[in-house]
């Protein structure tokens, strides 16, 4: 059940399918700070440039109705990783994705570390991609899966891991082939290094897009409750 944003969920998930046109885009990249508008520039290619711009806006957007402040007054830091956090006193944790026409933040209380990944579901992972991410395991598990489902599985798994290592804050820096997923009653089940944590919680988020998304959560007390909603953009003016 959805709770109001004054009683937000111990995990709270909005997922964006954001419209791309310019009016928008100019509407949002106003919230952003001289270092993101900066960082906005170096995009190359358009559609890059405006999932930063949305994400950025969204991840605002989240924080301030979390903290009680306004957007304007979200002030992220970085550290040596790039890693960002609210530079706030008891500050919830976060995390951002961004993919081609959807972007997805978490945002949690009470958890240790939390993660989330979003990938078009139509991405094309080549062959030689698979061994550079995946353990002997999963090219099993997804050999033995009907060449229907095999696309589709691959990515899923992409995104459980892609999550998993930027909730740790180490992202690609680690080889993903260190993180190797099984599956046990349907549910997927992580080991790092060879090493379970009965701590860890993953969960495939439906977007209802055409992007797959992917939670990780570290919980000493158990899965906590995850709201999911679809953000819907009811600010027209910079805050």
């Amino acid at each position: 059940m959805q709770q109001s944003e004054n009683q937000p969920a111990a995990i709270d998930v909005a997922l964006w399918p954001y419209p791309k046109n310019e009016g928008d885009r100019n509407r949002w990249i106003r919230s952003l700070p001289p270092d993101e508008l900066e960082r906005a520039a170096r995009y190359r290619f358009d559609r890059d440039r405006t999932s930063f711009i949305a994400g950025r806006y969204l991840l605002r957007r989240m924080l301030s109705a979390h903290a009680g402040i306004r957007p304007s007054e979200v002030a992220l830091v970085a550290d040596e990783y790039g890693r960002l956090a609210l530079d706030r006193r008891d500050a919830p944790r976060f995390s951002l994705a961004n993919a081609d026409g959807l972007v997805a933040v978490a945002v949690a209380s009470g958890c240790e570390h939390i993660g989330i990944d979003c990938e078009r579901i139509d991405t094309e992972i080549e062959a030689a991609a698979l061994e550079s991410y995946c353990s002997p395991g999963e090219r099993g598990w997804l050999g033995e899966l009907p060449a229907s489902e095999r696309a589709r599985a691959a990515v899923e798994l992409w995104t459980f891991k892609e999550s998993h290592l930027k909730a740790l804050g180490i992202g690609l820096r680690e080889d993903p082939r260190n993180v190797a997923f099984a599956w046990e009653n349907g549910l997927p089940v992580a080991a790092h290094n060879g090493e379970r944590d009965g701590r860890w919680f993953h969960r495939l988020i439906e977007s209802g897009s055409q992007h797959v998304a992917a939670l990780a959560v570290c919980s000493r007390s158990g899965l906590p409750a995850i709201d999911v909603r679809l953000f819907q953009d009811d600010s027209t003016e910079s805050e």
